[in-house]
Parts: C-alpha cells; structure tokens; sequence
C-alpha cells in the first residue's frame, strides 16, 4: 500500500494474502480432472475391459465426458455456484472440439489423459494467479479488501461500521492454522442467501394413458458470505488475525461512560461559548457608555 494512500493518523497493522491451501475448493477440480483423465487412459489401454467396453473412441469421449459433467452439477448444487458446471462443460467441448480439428478422434485413449493433466496445470496456474491477486490491509481505522484478476475489486470497511464478525475454520484450516473471517456491516454486506431446490418425476402407463408426477421443495437460509476478495479468506495466523480485528472493532466503540463523558464536555464548551459572548456584550456596553 502506497503511504499516500493511508488516512490522517492511520498506520498499517498487518499486511495479508490468502494461505496456498485457503482455496482448495478450485484447486480439488484440478485434481479431479487429473485423476479422471488418468483413470480413463487406464481403462482405455491398460484393463481388461479395454476391448470389451472402451474399444470405440466414441465410448471412451462418452464415459469421459459424462462424468465430468455429472460432477460438476452435483458440485454446482453442493456450492450453489453454477460456474463450476460450466468450467467442467468448458473443458469437455474445448477437449472435443480439439480432437474434431486435428482429427485426433481415433487417438482419444492416448489424448484425454494427457489433455487432462495438460488443462489442470493451467487450472493450478491459474488458482495460484487468482489467489496472489488477493491483498488485505488491516490498520488501526479501516480494513481494505482487494481482488480479482481482469477486474479489480476494492473494499473499504470501517470498524465503527462493523455490527458483528464471523470466522470459521476448515479441516485443512485447523491443521495449517488459516481461516476465514467475515466482517458484518450495518447495512448487512456480508450476509447471504442460500437457497435450494430438488424435483423428481416418474413415468408410467401405456400409450393411452401415462402418470407423471413431481415433487419438489425449497428453502432460504440466511447466512454469512461474501465474495473473497470482500472478506478475510484464509488469512493466517488465524487466532492472532481474529483477535486483532475484534480488538480494533472494540476499540471503535463507544461506551456509555464515554458518550456521558463527550456530552458533559460539549455542554462545558457550550457553557464556555455563552459566558464569553456574555464577556462581550457587557464589554461591548461598557465601552459605548464610556464614549457617551
């Protein structure tokens, strides 16, 4: 952060990054990938069902494809975040549509695995790149968020400003001491809305007469979240971190002892104002009966 940019009496606290493992979440569809380009190369060359099941190209495409996409709408639905459905989807029609052009079809069993391991080095590369984008700046007035790889986001979050805070810690979180906290503010940035629907139909009866049922449900729970560049994600030490923005948020607040002590003070500066414009209207009297 650059000292023209800091505030009158303001002094950096602490300077963040997220922690390498803060976003395992992304990097676990890197993984993914790999492991299921590499079982496919398997069952594709290796197995024995290599003749009996996976011996066209276009069940080898299928079985690849399938799955990935499968995955990700069942990790879509677990996060609420459709984009990772569309990552997957991004990812099959690029790898199809590759082998369309070169007319590597016939090679697929060859192809995929290292295509997979090829596009999650990209993913990793590219998590590292996003998490390196994330800067928190932490000083005795305000906290500063900054984000985001194309568009860059800001976040200004003064500690008067904050109702309540949030942490949490995951199970990687516990082991290498980072965690996330979500700092509330008065006008509820910070809180978000989960939301959930599920449905299912069933079919039955002959050409006359057929059955279709559906059943669904939904639900809305409010819960805090935030985008991670608009909170503190996976910042370590997470202990030392909470602590110190709990006690700056305390430190903003005043007590009713100092608001009695602040009011009593304006009354003694009102008090003093009106016996000086006293002082001088009687002074201002005085002189004009001295210059009769």
């Amino acid at each position: 952060m650059d000292p023209e940019e800091l505030l009158n009496n303001e002094r950096i606290e602490k300077l963040l990054s997220p922690h390498p493992l803060s976003f395992m979440r992304l990097q676990a569809l890197c993984i993914f990938l790999i492991v299921w380009g590499v079982i496919v190369g398997w069952l594709a060359n290796f197995s024995e069902w290599k003749d009996a099941y996976f011996g066209q190209y276009i069940v080898i495409i299928l079985a690849w494809a399938l799955v990935l996409l499968v995955v990700g709408v069942i990790a879509s639905l677990t996060t609420i975040r459709w984009s990772i459905f569309f990552l997957y989807l991004g990812v099959v029609l690029a790898g199809v549509g590759l082998m369309f052009w070169q007319g590597w079809l016939e090679a697929s069993n060859v192809f995929i695995p290292f295509y997979s391991v090829a596009m999650s080095i990209v993913g990793f590369l590219f998590v590292e790149w996003y998490r390196r984008s994330h800067k928190y700046i932490i000083s005795n007035q305000r906290i500063i968020f900054r984000g985001g790889v194309i568009t860059k986001e800001e976040r200004t979050l003064r500690y008067d400003k904050i109702t309540d805070i949030n942490a949490k810690q995951g199970i990687l979180g516990q082991i290498f001491g980072f965690g996330t906290i979500i700092p509330i503010s008065q006008s509820g940035f910070g809180l978000g809305s989960d939301s959930s629907f599920a449905a299912g139909g069933v079919g039955v009866g002959t050409k006359k007469a057929k059955f279709l049922g559906i059943f669904g449900g939904g639900k809305e729970v409010q819960t805090p979240r935030a985008r991670s560049y608009y909170e503190l994600h996976g910042v370590h030490p997470y202990k030392d971190i909470k602590q110190l923005v709990e006690n700056l948020v305390q430190g903003s607040v005043i007590t009713p002892y100092q608001q009695e002590q602040v009011a009593f003070q304006k009354e003694q500066v009102d008090l003093q104002k009106e016996m000086r414009d006293l002082m001088k209207k009687k002074l201002k009297i005085n002189n004009e009966e001295d210059s009769e």
